[in-house]
């Protein structure tokens, strides 16, 4: 699944895990440095493709468990869907993320809590950016930790939803989860 490295050293690993969650199954991937990926509705037959071309991307070879941030991010996700857990405490790998983009996903895991809610625009502003919402949304969609680098807590300013790449159901039931939103009826 992965390439040599040109300097001729072997490839790094890639660890893995499907696990299955009250949003569908998601898929963790990590390398030594911590989690890189966090994947919505990838099950076991739909991960082989995602983490060949995350293989690819990061020069590594991916192999189920494998690194140490794969067990301790599952726990931790289980704990928070099981409403036990507010915090992420996990080593996260950006190299997914550059510019403003890592600009933006900082700033929202370090000034949104569990539960609160922000604006596109006012997300904008945090990173000195004020006319940048949309730039931001964009920022949204490509982040590759959801629920870790929580992007379901970003909403438009009158209150609706916003996009998001888990699709809306998703970000409801992650934001019921967090207090934001009542619980669906059914």
């Amino acid at each position: 699944m992965g390439r040599p490295r040109l300097t001729g050293m072997d490839a790094s690993t890639l660890g893995w895990l499907v696990m299955d969650t009250s949003i569908g199954p998601l898929l963790l991937a990590g390398t030594e440095s911590g989690l890189v990926k966090v994947g919505f509705h990838t099950d076991e037959r739909a991960a082989g493709p995602v983490l060949r071309r995350l293989g690819e991307r990061l020069d590594a070879v991916p192999e189920p468990g494998a690194v140490p941030c794969i067990p301790q991010a599952a726990q931790q996700l289980a704990e928070y869907f099981a409403g036990r857990r507010k915090v992420f405490d996990l080593p996260l790998d950006w190299s997914l993320s550059s510019g403003f983009n890592l600009r933006v996903l900082r700033a929202l895991d370090a000034t949104v809590p569990y539960g609160a809610v922000v604006g596109y625009q006012d997300l904008a502003e945090r990173v000195g950016e004020p006319g940048a919402a949309q730039a931001v949304g964009r920022a949204m969609g490509s982040n590759p930790l959801p629920v870790v680098v929580a992007c379901h807590r970003v909403v438009e300013s009158d209150g609706g939803l916003g996009g998001f790449g888990g699709g809306l159901e998703t970000k409801r039931r992650l934001l019921a989860l967090e207090g934001v939103l009542p619980e669906p009826l059914f």
